[in-house]
C-alpha cells in the first residue's frame, strides 16, 4: 500500500493496482481569501490514472468545484447520498451515492462507509447538506481508514472493529485529521473535529499499525495557523507510547507500507519527518514516473 499526502485532506491511496483520491482540493486559496501556504504535494495534472474519488462532506476545504472541474469525470465520485444528489444537479453526473452502512467494490478494494460526527454543510442555511462520511478500504489483505472530518465519540472506531473484527485483523493505516482551536473555541471545535490528542486516542482504539495525520500544513484559518496542530502533535509525541507508529508526511511524500518490520523509530523531528517505523518507507513522488527513495531518519 502507498499513501501520498498531497495536502489538507487530499491523499492519494494506492492499494494493489487501485488508486483512490480523497477530498480533492488543489485550490490556491480556501474560500477565495485564506491562502494556501504550501503547494499541492502532487500537481493535479501529474496525478496517475485514478479509479475513483472519495468525498466525505461538502465543506469547501474538502470539496473544491475548481478541482472537480479538472479531474476526470469517467470515474465514480462517491459521496454521502445528499451530497451526491446535489452534485448531480450541478452537472457532476459521475457522483454516486455511498450511504453510511453501505459499501462498494472498486477493483479488488471494498470501500465501507460510516457516518462521521461532523456537520458538513457549506453554509448556515443548508443543514440538509450536512451529512459526512468516513471510509474503510479493504482488499482482503491491506486496510486503510480515512476519517474525513469527525469528532471523537464512543463509536468512532466501530466501522473498523465491526468490519475487521477486534482481535482478528489489524488495521494497517489510519488516516486521521488533526486540528487546533484556541481555548475559547475548543469545546465547540471538538464536537466535530479531532485535536491532536483526540486523534492519538482514536488511533489507540483503532489498534492500527500506522497513524498518518493530515489536515495540517496547507491552509491558514481564521483562528489557527497551518502548522499549529502538527507542532503540538510533534511535541506530544516526544514522550508518547505510540510515537513509533506515527508517520508524519510532508506534502508530496509517500508512505509505502509492507508487512516486514525492520526498524524502530527515533524521536520525531521538527520538520515532521519521523518515518523510521519498521516496514515503512517514505519517498518523494517523481512526476516523470516512479519514486525517489528517502532514507529513514
Amino acid at each position: 500500500m502507498k499513501v501520498t499526502y498531497i495536502g489538507h485532506a487530499t491523499l492519494l491511496i494506492e492499494i494493489g493496482t487501485v488508486r483512490l483520491l480523497t477530498d480533492p482540493n488543489f485550490d490556491r486559496k480556501l474560500g477565495g481569501f485564506l491562502p494556501r501556504v504550501s503547494p499541492p504535494g502532487l500537481a493535479i495534472d501529474q496525478l496517475p490514472r485514478l479509479d475513483a474519488l472519495l468525498l466525505t462532506h461538502a465543506h469547501a476545504d474538502h470539496l473544491s468545484f475548481d478541482s472537480l472541474d479538472i479531474l476526470p469525470r469517467d470515474i465514480p465520485l462517491y459521496a454521502p447520498p445528499v451530497i451526491a444528489k446535489w452534485l448531480r444537479r450541478r452537472g457532476y453526473q459521475h457522483a454516486e451515492d455511498l450511504a453510511p452502512g453501505g459499501s462498494v467494490r472498486i477493483g479488488r478494494v471494498d470501500v465501507h462507509a460510516a457516518l462521521a460526527t461532523h456537520r458538513g454543510n457549506r453554509y448556515g442555511f443548508d443543514r440538509w447538506r450536512g451529512d459526512a462520511n468516513m471510509y474503510l478500504l479493504d482488499d482482503g489483505e491491506e486496510t486503510c481508514f480515512f476519517a474525513g472530518d469527525t469528532a471523537l465519540t464512543p463509536d468512532t472506531h466501530h466501522l473498523v472493529h465491526g468490519t475487521l473484527g477486534p482481535g482478528r485483523r489489524q488495521l494497517d493505516v489510519a488516516l486521521l485529521p488533526i486540528g487546533y482551536a484556541p481555548w475559547w473555541k475548543r469545546t465547540g471545535f471538538r464536537r466535530g473535529h479531532l485535536t491532536h490528542d483526540d486523534a492519538l486516542t482514536l488511533f489507540e482504539r483503532l489498534g492500527g499499525r500506522v497513524f498518518v495525520p493530515y489536515h495540517w500544513g496547507t491552509f491558514h484559518h481564521i483562528t489557527a495557523r497551518a502548522h499549529d496542530a502538527i507542532n503540538r502533535l510533534i511535541e506530544r509525541l516526544e514522550a508518547h507510547h505510540l510515537r513509533a507508529a506515527v508517520r508524519i508526511l510532508e506534502p508530496g511524500e509517500t508512505l509505502e507500507l509492507t508487512r516486514e518490520a525492520t526498524r524502530v523509530g527515533d524521536h520525531p523531528k521538527r520538520r515532521a519527518a519521523d518515518r523510521a517505523f519498521g516496514g515503512v518507507a517514505a519517498t518523494n513522488i517523481d512526476p516523470h514516473g516512479g519514486t525517489e527513495s528517502r532514507p529513514s531518519q
